[in-house]
């Protein structure tokens, strides 16, 4: 299973911007998740097509299981 941390803001525009990482440690630290998406916001270290993020909308953990089918 692969498990993904999606940190999600709304830019200038609003739509919503995605910020996604692989593998995190969990159990995930609400509080530490909050600076780190505050310390993105206040040093303006991503962009997107709709202008600059400029507001935090929501951190969570995506878990993916993927399972081959057999074709032979």
């Amino acid at each position: 299973m692969a498990k993904r941390l999606e940190l999600k803001f709304k830019n200038l525009e609003g739509s919503t911007v995605t910020i996604s990482l692989d593998n995190p440690i969990e159990p995930a630290d609400p509080v530490a998740v909050k600076q780190a998406m505050d310390n993105i916001l206040q040093n303006d270290v991503f962009s997107s097509s709709g202008g600059a993020l400029n507001e935090i909308y929501q951190a969570r953990i995506v878990d993916r299981a993927v399972t081959d089918i057999p074709l032979d």
